[in-house]
């Protein structure tokens, strides 16, 4: 599948959730098995053959990619959710959104120290959340190896914020704009 062909199978929809937004859906994408599976593979390519323990997956989008990416290396996965979803005890990370604040959390033994993680979500704009999550994991002691993405939305600032946590970053599409 060539880079052009994946990038057809994800939607944009215009002024979602607010006007002046491109929203980059890739629930278009989840239902192709050609993509879905493309992007699956290309998630796991660059960590294949690395020792990762877990597969950490940002809610929602992230949790299918995350699942399928856990299952392909063999690791455990772990769900990032979002405050007051998770069933047992749980620590929690407040973060900052492109039009807001919120809090993430995970379970207090979803990690051990030492683990090597891959944190996996469909997009990345702002790099709140998934700034966030790097936070939340690494106050659990675990590694965190890199972050993957479908989409990274370039102008928008995520990609620096990993940088300067300096976690590697692999997107496999990259978008203008927001």
């Amino acid at each position: 599948m060539t880079e052009n062909e994946f990038a057809d199978t994800i939607r944009s929809i215009p002024d979602y959730p607010r006007p002046g937004i491109l929203f980059r859906d890739i629930t278009t994408m989840l239902g192709d098995a050609r993509a879905f599976r493309h992007a699956v593979d290309a998630l796991v390519a660059p960590w294949a053959g690395h020792q990762i323990h877990k597969v950490v997956g940002i809610e929602a989008r992230g949790f299918i990619l995350g699942g399928a990416v856990a299952h392909q290396l063999s690791a455990g996965f772990v769900p990032i959710r979002k405050k007051g979803k998770l069933p047992y005890e749980t620590v929690c990370m407040p973060y900052g959104l492109e039009y807001g604040e919120d809090e993430i959390e995970i379970h207090i033994d979803a990690v051990a120290p030492g683990e090597r993680v891959l944190l996996i979500d469909d997009l990345l704009a702002t790099g709140g959340t998934a700034e966030g999550a790097v936070k939340l994991l690494r106050g659990r002691g675990a590694v965190v190896e890199a972050a993957s993405f479908v989409v990274n939305l370039a102008d928008l600032g995520g990609e620096d914020k990993m940088r300067v946590l300096d976690v590697p970053m692999h997107a496999l599409l990259s978008f203008p704009g927001h």
